[in-house]
């Protein structure tokens, strides 16, 4: 009996030693691909969102925070990815840059200098829908059609120029930034503990 107790014992801490090495504290890891559902919750990007500070309201974090999971769901690209991303463009929505907050550009689309600040949309949800669109264009090719009507104006710019299956693939693509990747590898790291 007491060798079966040991035996038992041993099997047990194993496995929650195992399972503590290998799983995040939030369970499965992100996907670092584009082209891939996301797991997050609305209340889980809200969640991480929050952990950085900031002083919007919570209730516009989780809107969109569900757009772009039900967005991102619509199109098969990874809305944990996409969020973490808004994130790093917007600097955790505080803008600053040529884009600003009423364009309801969440991914600096079509922003490069004072005369071209950027696209704009008319709500939170095309803003998202947009910023998904583009990096549907990223991770696919033109035999992948999209499930939305088209309403980012640059959609057909990546398909001829431009390919990224990974969020690292977006380093000098999406971004003039050798560190891009990296920047958006450390959110999505941070996110996974959600």
């Amino acid at each position: 009996m007491k060798r079966k107790l040991y035996v038992l014992t041993i099997v047990c801490l194993s496995a929650v030693l195992f399972s503590c090495m290998t799983s995040p504290r939030g369970g499965k890891k992100c996907s670092r691909l584009l082209y891939d559902y996301g797991i997050k919750s609305p209340e889980q990007l809200t969640a991480f969102f929050f952990s950085h500070g900031g002083t919007k309201k919570r209730s516009e974090i989780y809107e969109l925070a569900t757009c772009y999971v039900a967005e991102g769901a619509m199109e098969h690209i990874n809305s944990d990815a996409a969020f973490v991303q808004m994130c790093l463009e917007t600097g955790w929505l505080e803008f600053g840059g040529l884009v600003t907050e009423d364009m309801h550009n969440f991914c600096g689309l079509g922003s490069t200098d004072a005369n071209h600040p950027g696209e704009r949309f008319a709500t939170v949800q095309l803003g998202v829908r947009a910023h998904i669109q583009h990096l549907h264009a990223y991770a696919t090719d033109v035999s992948v059609p999209l499930r939305n009507e088209l309403i980012d104006p640059r959609y057909s710019w990546p398909h001829k120029a431009r390919s990224a299956k990974t969020i690292s693939e977006l380093t000098n693509t999406w971004a003039i930034d050798d560190y891009y990747g990296d920047k958006l590898e450390r959110l999505l790291s941070r996110l996974d503990s959600y």
